[in-house]
């Protein structure tokens, strides 16, 4: 009869406790999870024109259309994240490529929206315009929980575009000399594929590799990450595209050189239509200042 008992006790000291302490982790983790997405969300509101967007709302369309990318906690570890090239928005680092903001400022809520509703492109970030506005509005107010920075700093002061000039030969060939001079063909390649003598080496700000837009490639309905005008290539130079090697220039160049390369650059989209490609078709194919290799 000893001898059973001891036998009985052995055999739940080796199998039986190990399999609780293992449910009890697995159970802890589950409270832990359920705890985070059931607890009440901070104030937080958002704006864009008539538009009110509210957190607790907002939390509600994410669990159901971004946290498999972008993680419960917001910092873009959902469990989808390790498939996806690149990889989804820390919101938690609160670093923002597309804003109308200067650099190392927080973007303005219809910045935000815009995101969400344009999506990105080369990236599996859709665009979310099929979604009503109020629920995107909504999803802002939401995203702006995950850092604290939302709660000590307003988001920076909208940038002037001023307005575009008109696009000349003279335009097109300051643009070249200044893609020269500025060294933009380093990541970008001289013939704007993206693929200068820096861009196997370029990192974004977690260390990921990431790879400068290739001009060349795109045709009428492509698009640049942060848009698709004149106006919205102009702000990229003035803004940059924080959390990527792609700089500010606001302290560089002056806004007639910025819109000069501008419409230096539409020319390397060759295969797309635009007034800027008419004008050098108007020149014979060549500006003065084309780029080595052009």
């Amino acid at each position: 009869m000893p001898d059973g008992v001891h036998a009985s006790y052995t055999k739940i000291k080796i199998f039986t406790v190990p399999n609780m302490k293992l449910n009890w982790n697995h159970w802890l983790a589950s409270l832990a999870l359920a705890a985070l997405l059931t607890a009440p969300v901070w104030s937080q509101e958002s704006h864009v024109g008539n538009l009110i967007g509210h957190a607790a709302q907002g939390k509600k369309e994410y669990r159901r259309y971004c946290v498999g990318c972008h993680g419960p906690l917001g910092d873009g570890n959902g469990e989808n994240a390790p498939w996806i090239d690149p990889k989804p928005r820390d919101f938690v680092a609160a670093t923002f490529k597309c804003r109308s903001t200067p650099t190392g400022t927080l973007p303005t809520d219809q910045d935000l929206y815009n995101s969400v509703s344009r999506g990105f492109t080369n990236s599996n970030m859709p665009h979310w315009d099929s979604l009503p506005p109020q629920n995107r509005i909504d999803l802002v107010a939401y995203i702006k929980t995950f850092s604290p920075r939302w709660q000590s700093e307003k988001a920076g002061e909208v940038i002037k575009v001023p307005p575009e000039p008109a696009v000349t030969s003279q335009s097109i060939a300051h643009g070249a000399e200044l893609f020269q001079k500025m060294e933009c063909w380093k990541c970008h390649g001289q013939q704007g594929r993206g693929d200068g003598p820096s861009a196997a080496t370029l990192t974004d700000s977690k260390d990921q590799p990431i790879r400068p837009y290739n001009f060349a490639d795109a045709t009428s309905d492509s698009r640049f990450k942060c848009g698709v005008t004149n106006e919205d290539l102009y702000r990229i130079f003035m803004t940059g595209l924080d959390g990527t090697p792609m700089p500010s220039f606001a302290d560089v160049i002056q806004p007639n050189d910025a819109w000069d390369l501008v419409h230096y650059l539409r020319t390397l989209q060759t295969k797309r239509h635009s007034k800027e490609n008419d004008v050098v078709k108007g020149t014979g194919g060549k500006t003065s200042a084309s780029a080595p290799g052009s």
